[in-house]
């Protein structure tokens, strides 16, 4: 196996390896990708629409009003009882979308392999832990509210930092497990291979997992979740059984890219910086917003917990508008990851092989329109991502990697007596 890990190496280094073609896509992976417009268009019409109907309708205050019955008057439960219902409430007025565009449409594409029965069980436990969590952390900002009626929205923005490493820690050991089954890879030679890699980047042999995804797709996939002590990389037993054992490896260099570089203390320190910016649009439209639609809306003051449809449809308006910025974060991200995994392996034909696996296995296109970048695309189209695979040898012209200090060399190859 070690042979088998260093012969692309030494194929990729003397510049022997041919470039991989970007293949066409088919007929069906463009049908699934113009379709997925309408599916994405209808999605954000929905979460903007759904709040605004809620507010307007007076439907929130009256929920309220519902809640704090059930709780006779006091405030936490009143806004704990609230939360939770509200979450639940939106969860099934989106169910049909959802329903669609998660289990007939992947039926119709052949991409899942999943019961009904199976994804409405994975459906109700995610609401159920939706508004277990709304619940128990939507009285922060109303208490803020109340408390700094001027910077509720700073110290709320601030807060989502150790709120979402919280959730990110406790994710992996408690959530996730409630939806599939991870343990180790099944293949142990090509545990050790990778387990040999993870090493030279200095992440420890307990942090690669294989989760069983057969019984619900037939997509490939690959990534890093958890924060501190619980991060850890994991693979698809979809994308360890149709990838080649040399594009396998390559896909978790690209996660110990993520891994390595800290991708996730970025998502989180994003993930602050926005929900601080639509707080504070809220802040500064909440009032004359409430002073005009009072009457409709059935409350006078922000820290009102029926208010929550207008955090939610302002703070989505916001999120729709900086999306591309988002969107253009997450590319860079995963073009350095990429980077990372060929300065890693120096296998850029199994890099470009797993990119081509990628666009078949997933439906996907290798080339996308620019509707598509600015809103949807989280990852460089697949033909960029190949032709970078192809062309990106910096060690052929003495360069130095770029992420060279943050891993150790391969071990050199035995010479042949």
């Amino acid at each position: 196996m070690w042979q088998s890990d260093s012969s692309p190496v030494q194929a990729s280094d003397t510049g022997a390896t041919s470039a991989v073609p970007v293949p066409e896509p088919s007929a069906l992976a463009i049908r699934y990708y113009r379709t997925g417009h309408a599916i994405w268009a209808g999605a954000t019409l929905l979460e903007l629409l759904v709040p605004a109907a809620i507010l307007f309708s007076g439907f929130s205050a009256r929920l309220r009003n519902a809640a704090r019955r059930i709780a006779r008057g006091r405030q936490l439960p009143t806004i704990a009882i609230y939360g939770a219902a509200y979450v639940v409430i939106q969860a099934v007025v989106f169910l049909p979308l959802a329903w669609y565009a998660g289990f007939v449409r992947q039926h119709a594409y052949g991409l899942s392999t999943e019961t009904a029965g199976a994804w409405l069980g994975d459906w109700a436990k995610g609401v159920a832990i939706s508004a277990v969590l709304a619940a128990l952390v939507l009285w922060i900002p109303y208490l803020l509210l109340r408390v700094s009626p001027g910077k509720w929205w700073l110290w709320t923005g601030l807060l989502t930092a150790p709120l979402t490493a919280l959730a990110m820690i406790v994710a992996p050991v408690w959530i996730a497990p409630l939806f599939d089954e991870y343990g180790p890879m099944r293949d142990r030679g090509l545990e050790a291979r990778i387990h040999e890699l993870a090493a030279r980047a200095d992440i420890p042999e307990s942090r690669v997992y294989e989760v069983r995804k057969s019984d619900e797709t037939r997509r490939v996939n690959a990534y890093v979740t958890g924060f501190g002590e619980t991060k850890r990389i994991v693979l698809w037993d979809t994308l360890v059984d149709q990838l080649e054992p040399d594009e396998v490896v390559f896909v978790m260099g690209h996660e110990i890219g993520h891994f390595v570089l800290r991708h996730t203390l970025t998502v989180i320190l994003g993930a602050t910086f926005l929900v601080t910016l639509s707080l504070y649009v809220v802040h500064r439209l909440a009032a004359s917003l409430i002073a005009r639609f009072r009457d409709r809306f059935g409350f006078e003051r922000l820290d009102d917990v029926a208010s929550l449809p207008l955090l939610a449809l302002v703070g989505g308006v916001v999120m729709l508008a900086t999306t591309p910025v988002v969107l253009a974060l997450s590319r860079w991200q995963e073009r350095e990851a990429d980077r990372f995994a060929l300065e890693l392996t120096r296998d850029n034909r199994s890099g470009a092989l797993a990119f081509v696996r990628l666009q078949d296995e997933n439906l996907a296109v290798p080339r996308t329109g620019l509707l598509y970048r600015l809103w949807r695309g989280s990852h460089p189209d697949l033909a960029d991502r190949i032709e970078f695979a192809n062309r990106y040898r910096p060690w052929l012209s003495g360069e130095p990697p770029r992420y060279g200090d943050r891993f150790r060399p391969a071990e050199p190859l035995p010479i042949d007596p």
